[in-house]
C-alpha cells in the first residue's frame, strides 16, 4: 500500500528488453534505499514494482525492477527512455503519519495530457481518458470533483470532471510542481492513472446488494422508487 506522496525523483539509467518484458535500472535513488531489501515494493510512476537488485552507494544509489508485458501494456513505463526522471515512493510503513490517500499502485489505465494553464504560481492540468472498451470499461464513474486520483503515483485532488469529453483536471501548487515529474510533461504525454479504490469497493457492494436477491439495500431502493412513482401518479398507492 502507498500514500501517493512522492518521496524522490529517480533517473532511468538502463533499459533491457526480453521476451517477457523488460528490466529498468533506476539511478540517483540513494535517499530511498537506506532500508531497502531485495523483494521490497517501490512505486515507480505509480506502478508497484519489486526490487530485484540494488546498490545503495554505487552511482548515487540504484535499483532494478522487472516489468512484465502486462505492466508495459497498462502503464507508460514502456515509453520511458534512459535519463527520464520517474516518481518514486516506498511502500507505506505502519509507523508513519498517513497523508495523500490509499494508493495500491495498481495502474488502471493511461490518460493523455491535453491542456495546461498557469494559475498564478499554480498549474492547472487537463487529461483525457481513452475510449472505453469491453475489456477496459470507462473509469469516469470513479472520478468526482474534489475526489482523489493518483497520476503517475501522485495523490491529487480532482478539480473538474467532464464526462462528455472523458476529461478531468487537477491543480498543482508550486511545491508539488517541484517535487514530481508531472509539471514537466508536454501536451500529448501519457500518464498512469489509478482511481480511488474506495469507489471500486462501493460500486461492487452496491451491485451485489441490488442484484443479490432482495437484500435490505435493494428493498430500501425499491421502496424509494415506488414512493416517487406514487407521488408522480404513475402507479397507485398500495
Amino acid at each position: 500500500m502507498f500514500t501517493g506522496l512522492i518521496e524522490h525523483l529517480g533517473t532511468v539509467t538502463e533499459i533491457v528488453h526480453d521476451a517477457g518484458g523488460c528490466t529498468l535500472t533506476i539511478g540517483d535513488s540513494a535517499p530511498i534505499l537506506g532500508d531497502c531489501h531485495v523483494g521490497d515494493s517501490i512505486a515507480v510512476n505509480g506502478a508497484c514494482l519489486t526490487v530485484v537488485e540494488f546498490d545503495k552507494e554505487e552511482r548515487g544509489g540504484w535499483f532494478k525492477v522487472w516489468l512484465a508485458n502486462e505492466t508495459l501494456d497498462r502503464t507508460d513505463l514502456g515509453e520511458r527512455k534512459v535519463n527520464d526522471q520517474v516518481n518514486l515512493e516506498r511502500a507505506m510503513g505502519a509507523h508513519v503519519r498517513f497523508g495523500g490517500h490509499f494508493v495500491q499502485a495498481h495502474v488502471d489505465t493511461t490518460a493523455t495530457l491535453i491542456g495546461r494553464q498557469p494559475d498564478g504560481d499554480s498549474l492547472r492540468l487537463l487529461f483525457q481518458l481513452p475510449e472505453p472498451t469491453p475489456e477496459r470499461p470507462s473509469l469516469l464513474p470513479y472520478l468526482i470533483p474534489k475526489g482523489y486520483v493518483a497520476i503517475d503515483g501522485t495523490s491529487l485532488t480532482l478539480t473538474v470532471v467532464d464526462d462528455a469529453r472523458r476529461a478531468f483536471g487537477v491543480m498543482l501548487i508550486k511545491h508539488t510542481q517541484e517535487k514530481i515529474t508531472l509539471s514537466k510533461k508536454p501536451i500529448g504525454a501519457k500518464v498512469n492513472i489509478e482511481v480511488d479504490m474506495v469507489g471500486k469497493f462501493v460500486e461492487k457492494s452496491v451491485h451485489a446488494a441490488l442484484g443479490g436477491g432482495g437484500g435490505p439495500l435493494r428493498k430500501l431502493v425499491e421502496k424509494v422508487v415506488e414512493d416517487v412513482l406514487v407521488k408522480k401518479g404513475v402507479v397507485a398507492q398500495r
